[in-house]
């Protein structure tokens, strides 16, 4: 069923848009290559994944800073899988990672198609807790950045999704309405919980089938985005 009403499109980047588990995978390969870290690759990402999403957690909940979470997810992964690594190589990985990461840009299925669709009719906008010296690469890199007037960016705010500020912020940046917005995102803790604090609209892009109380408007292709907008 259309979404009536809606002027102003708000997207999450990574895992929303920007194909994060596959870029990241990329770049992990590369960087062990690089060093010479000896570790099957699949094996490694079984453990670092749900890590690495439990520290952005904490990192959204002001529990550890952008530095700490880059060395603690690969420092506690190694540990995870027995492998002895000195600090300092986790420290270059760690920065390595970043160097990289914005060399792979693959983008979910059909997300070009979709804001060349969205575009016509709406103004499409980004909010991100991801770090800022790599979102704006990922965004120009990956050649969508010209779909979107506005990005608003944790580290602008000082607050990261869910806290309301950064929606406030992003809606004031964008000079939209409350009311005539909708959030989509892969998060529904950061996206789609934030959003509707502030009673904007959402579109939870539900590729984990995440169990949830609440009754929302679910995805799990972009494509289906046109089912609303």
């Amino acid at each position: 069923m259309k979404v009536n009403g809606i002027k102003d499109v708000f997207f999450d980047l990574d895992h929303t848009l920007w194909d994060f588990d596959r870029n990241s995978a990329l770049t992990f390969e590369k960087i062990f290559k690089l060093n010479d870290v000896d570790v099957l690759l699949e094996h490694f990402l079984t453990y670092y994944e749900p890590i690495n999403l439990n520290y952005w957690k904490l990192y959204r909940e002001g529990k550890v800073d952008k530095d700490s979470l880059r060395f603690a997810r690969l420092n506690e992964t190694f540990r995870a899988i027995n492998m002895e690594v000195d600090k300092e190589l986790i420290f270059k990985l760690s920065d390595d990672y970043i160097t990289y990461l914005t060399t792979y840009n693959f983008l979910f299925d059909n997300t070009v198609e979709l804001l060349n669709y969205l575009k016509k009719d709406y103004n499409l906008h980004i909010i991100t807790n991801g770090f800022k010296e790599v979102q704006h690469k990922k965004l120009s890199r990956s050649n969508i950045q010209h779909f979107f007037r506005t990005v608003t960016n944790s580290e602008m705010v000082g607050v990261k999704k869910p806290n309301p500020e950064i929606f406030n912020f992003a809606l004031k940046e964008a000079k939209a309405n409350v009311e005539t917005s909708i959030m989509i995102g892969d998060s529904y803790e950061a996206d789609i919980q934030g959003a509707q604090n502030i009673g904007m609209d959402v579109i939870f892009f539900d590729v984990r089938n995440t169990p949830v109380n609440n009754e929302v408007k679910r995805i799990n292709k972009l494509i289906q985005i046109k089912d609303f907008l």
